[in-house]
């Protein structure tokens, strides 16, 4: 089995093509895609795609990059679609310092912790994991998540240290690897990759984002690339692609367990 713990497949970029992609994925030997939410806008149309395509689960969250589009209401709509429509996780929820210097835009940081906040509350209140962006925030991330206990998750992308990462693993997370992992550049995230024990470790793919570094870092990435990210990573750790295909599996499931009611067998396609 071969989970993609990660995918926009509601981008613009897979408008034109979106059946294609989606069955070359499982030709690929995908078993099961899950696909989180970003804004309130797109809660029905992830809830949709994953309706119409057998094997695909869908997150609800608001991303940190999305908080000054969304508004503070977002967070009941939010918990009234959880109540509804049982998401397999809270997200893509968390803090992102990358893109927006704390120093520079307090404002947005405020805003960002605000949303993220109250999204923990609502995954403990409904015992779900999340699934966390994390870029360049990471201790702040983990200080909300010993304030906000939740049932662990999935720290999506992740590029921190070695003790960041078994802080997470502690509080009951998985960490995702995906491209970033294939560039021979990447030293500590391939290091991590390969010291972390295997059964810490989900893959994904973030497409149309973070594309392997076969697609030359700008192509369009896709979940069927996931079986070759999957190589690179039993590559890196000297073993059989099969044990790593296993145990990556077995780790999505663990964290959320409607994986494994819909992922095997690969479904046709309508």
């Amino acid at each position: 089995m071969l989970i993609d713990t990660h995918c926009h497949l509601d981008a613009a970029e897979f408008d034109t093509d979106r059946d294609h992609v989606v069955r070359t994925a499982f030709d690929n030997g995908v078993s099961g895609i899950v696909v989180p939410a970003v804004t309130r806008a797109y809660f029905d149309t992830v809830i949709q795609l994953c309706h119409y395509y057998p094997n695909c689960v869908y997150a609800l969250g608001v991303h940190p990059m999305y908080v000054e589009q969304s508004t503070l209401e977002d967070i009941d709509v939010l918990r009234t679609y959880v109540q509804k429509h049982q998401p397999v996780a809270i997200g893509e929820i968390g803090l992102d310092y990358f893109l927006t210097n704390p120093n520079a835009h307090p404002e947005n940081i405020k805003l960002q912790k605000h949303f993220f906040v109250e999204q923990l509350k609502i995954a403990h209140t409904y015992d779900l994991p999340v699934i966390l962006h994390v870029r360049n925030a990471i201790d702040d991330v983990l200080k909300q998540l010993r304030k906000y206990k939740v049932k662990g998750g999935i720290a999506h992308a992740f590029n921190g240290s070695m003790q960041q990462a078994e802080q997470l693993i502690a509080l009951g997370f998985k960490l995702g690897f995906g491209g970033a992992m294939t560039y021979s550049r990447a030293l500590r995230i391939r290091a991590l990759a390969t010291q972390l024990p295997l059964e810490a470790i989900v893959l994904e793919t973030d497409a149309p984002d973070i594309s392997p570094e076969w697609l030359g870092g700008a192509g369009r990435n896709s979940p069927a690339e996931l079986l070759k990210i999957a190589q690179v990573l039993a590559d890196l750790r000297q073993v059989d692609v099969a044990q790593v295909l296993d145990i990556t599996s077995a780790n999505a499931i663990k964290i959320m367990p409607k994986l494994g009611e819909l992922c095997t067998p690969v479904k046709a396609l309508h």
